[in-house]
């Protein structure tokens, strides 16, 4: 059966409010949630799921086959070193972790041990998304010049849905920094899954504008692949959620491609394309009712059932991708020098 027996560390408002969910409308079980959170896993046990305080208790249960690990960003290190001991299949949340060096260790341990590793990047299973790859290698955009994104949202110092915890996504030490190393990397991997080629280049402006907390409240990252395509991200906690803010567009020699509301974790918004010759629109049709998180569960539980699936997936690409992110950090810590990979 196709079916597969999920574990989740970290019960928090991704993992409840769209991981479980998506869990079940792709026909796969939620059967054990580990959280040291009372109420988090109380939500877990009224969700039919078996609810353990710690990670060894989640690890000791043999019907768990895959975990996602939805924790803070400083803590996914510790947890995947120890499911990749245990044998288990992972999906990690982006960013692989909160530094560099723990991203690292991780990677090691996904290669040392051989599990089936992947990172939660959602945005790769968006059917809008795979609709735009799919132009793009069929050649109808022409020789894509430019990929350009923006991702917002408002994050307030008091936004904390998850059950029973805070705020860490405006912690340094838990997050790894603010809206860039939460909101970009999805950016920058769709820029790879889109493309089939990653930016080499980096550079990044920050800024702490409307929000009171110590970490980046909106980055503005500029990047470019081996081939020469140009990308562009707007990342910001400091975008009013009534505002449009959510916007993809691949621009090509012969046309243009733009995606509104479909970057995020829920299905629908608009994909447009626009012919470079004679400049009329079009909308592109694709799946409005799938989920990104529950295509992300069918993809990874096909994989994990079928091993020649799992080329789509990297913990080595991942890495580069989280190297991009710290790189962007850096570019302008180093006084605005380009950072290259």
């Amino acid at each position: 059966m196709d079916a597969v027996a999920w574990g989740i560390v970290g019960y928090g408002w991704v993992a409840r409010d769209y991981m479980a969910p998506g869990i079940r409308a792709a026909g796969h079980r939620l059967v054990a949630v580990c959280d040291p959170g009372a109420a988090a896993r109380a939500a877990a046990e009224a969700e039919g799921a078996r609810a353990h305080d710690d990670l060894a208790g989640l690890i000791a249960d043999t019907e768990v086959e895959a975990v996602y690990v939805a924790t803070p960003n400083h803590l996914h290190r510790a947890a995947v070193e120890a499911l990749a001991a245990s044998g288990k299949a992972v999906l990690c949340e982006k960013p692989m972790a909160a530094s560099l060096a723990d991203a690292v260790a991780m990677a090691a341990a996904v290669a040392h041990h051989g599990i089936f590793y992947g990172t939660a990047f959602d945005q790769r299973h968006h059917p809008a998304h795979r609709a735009i790859r799919d132009a793009v290698r069929g050649g109808r955009l022409g020789t894509v010049t430019a990929v350009r994104i923006v991702y917002a949202c408002w994050l307030h110092r008091d936004w904390a849905p998850q059950i029973g915890h805070d705020n860490w996504r405006i912690d340094p030490a838990r997050a790894g920094g603010g809206a860039l190393i939460d909101l970009a990397p999805h950016g920058l991997d769709l820029v790879d899954f889109l493309l089939d080629e990653p930016i080499r280049d980096i550079f990044a402006l920050t800024q702490a504008r409307a929000q009171d907390y110590s970490v980046d409240d909106g980055a503005l990252l500029i990047g470019r692949t081996g081939g020469g395509v140009l990308a562009s991200l707007n990342v910001a906690y400091n975008c009013p959620d009534a505002l449009p803010r959510r916007r993809l567009e691949v621009v090509g020699t012969r046309g243009q491609l733009v995606a509104e509301n479909t970057m995020g974790q829920v299905a629908g918004g608009r994909l447009t394309f626009t012919d470079g010759t004679t400049g009329q629109p079009e909308d592109v049709a694709f799946d409005g009712q799938a989920s990104p998180f529950t295509e992300q569960v069918r993809a990874f539980g096909s994989a994990l059932r079928r091993p020649a699936e799992r080329a789509a997936y990297a913990a080595a690409r991942d890495l580069h991708t989280m190297r991009l992110v710290v790189g962007a950090y850096e570019s302008e810590r180093g006084g605005g020098g380009k950072f290259s990979l």
